[in-house]
């Protein structure tokens, strides 16, 4: 990936952090976008630009402002001079159970886990297809198997899993759209899923009996972003069997 230019997309820290090192780490150049985790961010960017000055460009943004999205894509290109894929990480998560939803929460939701992943995808369209490029979005086996008193992440997941298979098929042939959903990673940061007994249960439910760990999302990506040249509108389940087995 030498002088490849990625955007991730919540990559100050969790997944996205092992993302951006691990893409960083085979030669990419990394646009690093977070929203309010700026101490992660700017740690993350001195990290990476120390070992290869001038490789890392830090952006904040509010993806649900869409209105700065084609913004964040055209600063890429006026940095780095090229967009060679995108890869839709960041997303809010934390419980709606139906007689808690409101409006603010489908805003939210629907807004972080597929109105900006679409819209980003509109805006980088013509240069990754000039590029030849790629997107890769992180979707979650929850898409196919909703998480109870998680309705509106589950529905925005599954919308995003629909997105990528269509935007396969509008970008074709010049751009891979593929996904990569995780099951039992890392935690959330929340207390949604605090209880010990639960997490317990989680991982019982995977195959291999464990939980997965950041890195293991960040190898997909990169393989989808650059070692899958025939892989297009197909989404990787990364979660240790657990979909097979819930």
């Amino acid at each position: 990936m030498q002088g490849k230019v990625i955007l991730v997309t919540g990559g100050a820290k969790r997944v996205g952090a092992a993302i951006c090192r691990r893409l960083h780490a085979v030669g990419a150049m990394i646009v690093l976008h977070y929203r309010s985790a700026e101490r992660e961010a700017q740690a993350l960017h001195a990290e990476l630009n120390t070992v290869r000055a001038n490789s890392v460009l830090c952006v904040q943004a509010d993806l649900l402002n869409t209105e700065i999205l084609p913004k964040l894509v055209a600063d890429t290109i006026q940095y780095f001079g090229r967009l060679d894929g995108l890869v839709n990480n960041a997303s809010s998560f934390f419980p709606t159970p139906l007689a808690t939803i409101s409006e603010q929460h489908w805003h939210d939701l629907i807004g972080t886990n597929l109105k900006a992943p679409l819209l980003l995808a509109q805006a980088a369209a013509a240069e990754l297809k000039r590029t030849n490029g790629a997107i890769v979005n992180i979707v979650d086996i929850h898409a196919e198997r909703p998480m109870k008193n998680h309705l509106l992440y589950s529905v925005a997941k599954s919308g995003l899993a629909g997105l990528t298979r269509a935007l396969a098929q509008e970008l074709a042939p010049h751009v891979r759209v593929n996904g990569v959903s995780p099951g039992v990673n890392i935690w959330p940061e929340n207390n949604s899923w605090a209880n010990e007994a639960h997490r317990r249960e989680s991982i019982a439910h995977t195959l291999l009996q464990r939980a997965g760990e950041p890195e293991d999302i960040a190898r997909t990506v990169q393989f989808l972003l650059n070692d899958a040249p025939y892989i297009t509108g197909q989404i990787i389940a990364v979660d240790g069997g657990k979909n097979i087995n819930i």
